[in-house]
């Protein structure tokens, strides 16, 4: 009788454990597709403002063609990218752009000067705050979640379940500096 109480207990301590467990990495796991979502929120607004910059300077600056299509593909290719890498890619791609038609800003002072041109360029800089932000907030929920699935008792469970390591979202060469916005 009393080998059959600590059978009956053992098992009810092993399944809390298995559901406490199960559970954590169930809510970690939501946490790192909330996190990217930040991310794709951040990404899809930078990407609705290019337009309207890029029909700005087009108007001061008619004859930086290459440029402003530049602009345009580093932003069609940010809008298709899928996935952490992928979108870290096309994301310095497209700051790289940017960085471009605020340097023409110098070589133009209306464009400068434009209360258009300057609104949309505080916009961008204030968006691209939030996707560091939000960078930063993703890949701290992907390293705890990464931690969570490869560390004992929780990777036993996170084997048997699938749960796979999460990619981080990274800059790549020089894109890990500092970004400088003209004004």
């Amino acid at each position: 009788m009393a080998v059959l109480v600590v059978l009956i207990v053992l098992v009810i301590v092993v399944g809390l454990i298995f559901v406490v467990l199960y559970n954590g990495l169930v809510a970690l796991k939501n946490k790192v597709e909330a996190a990217w979502a930040q991310i794709d929120v951040q990404l899809t607004r930078r990407s609705e403002l290019i337009p309207n910059l890029v029909e700005t300077v087009k108007g001061y600056a008619a004859h930086e063609k290459d440029t402003l299509d530049a602009v345009i593909r580093a932003r069609n290719a940010a809008q298709s990218a899928s996935g952490p890498q992928e979108a870290a890619a096309a994301d310095n791609m497209l700051t790289g752009a940017l960085k471009s038609v605020f340097a023409l800003s110098e070589a133009y002072p209306d464009l400068k000067a434009n209360t258009n041109f300057l609104a949309l360029q505080e916009e961008l800089t204030a968006t691209e705050d939030k996707i560091a932000y939000a960078r930063q907030f993703y890949n701290d929920t992907v390293n705890k979640y990464n931690t969570k699935i490869q560390t004992l008792p929780s990777n036993v469970i996170a084997g048997m379940l699938n749960y796979a390591p999460r990619e981080y979202f990274e800059a790549a060469g020089e894109a890990r500096g500092p970004v400088s916005v003209q004004f």
